[in-house]
């Protein structure tokens, strides 16, 4: 119940029953009716006074795991094997259960297959590379032997030449006969035609080269090809085995087997959406807890992480309060509630607290307010459970006021409306007073 509500809290119990008390053995005299005309009552009055009061709320609280998880299957198959049970503790990664799905081993030994296919097809592929490399290097080797016999023909033909121009020469003047210059041409012909012969060799050559160096290219690229082929055959079969992985139900965190739904031999069959069908296990970590309470709109405002919480379960009736800290908060109200939760983070080492209890939190907030406070003493309160007190005017009359109480500490109760600051009501007293009757004031 909220703090700003009426609450029996000792205080108002020990007021209650005085005033029940009194009635039982008094009998209040009719209203406006003065027997004898007797002298005022003399009473002793305290003033509704402004204080800095913390404010706090006490509500509903739920103890939750710190984390919790729902395990469905990825995988079709049978429940070949179970590795825990409900209570049992794990760790991270530890196996929960274990699904038989034999088609999928088939398609990872053809995809196995299917990569020694492809490496085998590489390694035939770089084969053909460093083959066509060696047939550039032999072409270039015959095309830089021919460039290298150029610069001897060339020097054997300009011999020539000059030789044919000396004898021709000699033969216009008729120095020698002509047969001598039909051999000297025989020579340097001989000559033109091994230097074109080289230039031939030397063409044919490079042609040689700008072949092997195309194949080279081609045998390159078979290489990439071949390589890309392994490589879509290795991510294929990494593919299957992460679904083959799919295959071992492991712990995503280490926490306790809250549920179990299936035994060996079940049918079990993938789950692509989440929350859909009954989950094969849950596991919750609950060394630590996380202890939920909706706040009601007027407390929403006020609550801030870091304010102190003290949290009682009915479980644990007697024993002294866990005191905590407001975590973090949703930040918004739920619109078909009109509440906010608050979390606060609770080490539970020792497994006392389990999901699902249900307790109550009281949440002081660190915010600090002016209230209007009176002695619980003052505040007196009807059959019915509604809070009123004696007001005092300047003449010293008498007048009951209804209020509305807020805050109770034990000692005051916040009064949020019905008297004002610096007003006078009436302490403590056994007898009753009605509107309009004359009191007589003592001093303090």
């Amino acid at each position: 119940m909220h703090s700003r509500f009426l609450q029996l809290s000792p205080s108002r119990l020990h007021t209650a029953l005085a005033v029940l008390l009194v009635c039982g053995c008094t009998q209040a005299p009719p209203a406006g009716n003065q027997t004898e005309a007797s002298k005022p009552v003399a009473v002793k009055p305290v003033v509704v006074a402004q204080e800095q009061v913390q404010r706090s709320t006490k509500q509903p609280a739920t103890v939750h795991p710190y984390f919790e998880a729902e395990i469905r299957a990825r995988a079709t198959g049978y429940i070949s094997g179970i590795k825990v049970d409900i209570g049992d503790v794990v760790e991270a990664g530890a196996e929960l259960a274990v699904i038989d799905v034999p088609e999928l081993d088939k398609q990872k030994q053809i995809l196995e297959a299917k990569v020694v296919r492809a490496e085998s097809e590489e390694k035939r592929a770089q084969a053909g590379v460093e083959l066509a490399m060696a047939n550039v290097q032999a072409a270039e080797a015959r095309a830089a032997q021919a460039r290298s016999e150029m610069s001897s023909v060339q020097a054997s033909v300009a011999a020539a030449e000059a030789e044919f121009d000396r004898t021709q020469d000699l033969v216009d003047r008729q120095s020698l006969e002509s047969r001598v210059l039909d051999e000297v041409r025989k020579r340097r012909d001989s000559e033109r035609a091994r230097l074109e012969a080289v230039n031939s060799a030397i063409r044919s050559a490079e042609a040689e080269v700008s072949v092997a160096r195309a194949k080279a290219s081609s045998a390159e690229a078979d290489v990439a090809a071949a390589q890309a082929a392994t490589e879509v055959s290795r991510k294929e079969l990494e593919q299957l085995e992460v679904l083959i992985g799919y295959s071992i139900l492991k712990a995503p965190f280490s926490g306790i087997v809250t549920h179990r739904a299936v035994d060996p031999g079940d049918l079990v069959r993938e789950t692509s959406e989440v929350g859909l069908g009954e989950p094969l296990f849950v596991i919750s970590q609950v060394d630590k807890v996380r202890v939920r309470v909706p706040l009601p709109e007027i407390d929403a405002a006020q609550v801030n992480r870091g304010d102190t919480l003290s949290l009682t379960f009915p479980s644990f009736s007697g024993e002294a309060a866990i005191e905590a800290t407001v975590t973090r908060t949703t930040g918004r109200l739920d619109p078909s509630t009109r509440t906010m939760i608050v979390e606060a983070d609770v080490e539970n080492a020792d497994g006392k607290l389990l999901p699902g209890m249900f307790g109550e939190a009281t949440i002081h907030f660190r915010t600090q307010a002016v209230a209007n406070m009176l002695p619980a003493r003052a505040i007196r309160f009807s059959e019915t459970g509604e809070a009123y007190v004696y007001a005092i005017d300047e003449n010293e009359s008498v007048s009951v006021v209804s209020i509305t109480t807020g805050l109770d500490n034990g000692q005051a109760i916040e009064v949020t409306s019905g008297v004002t600051a610096g007003q006078q009501v009436i302490d403590a007293h056994l007898q009753r007073f009605s509107d309009g009757q004359k009191v007589r004031i003592l001093a303090n």
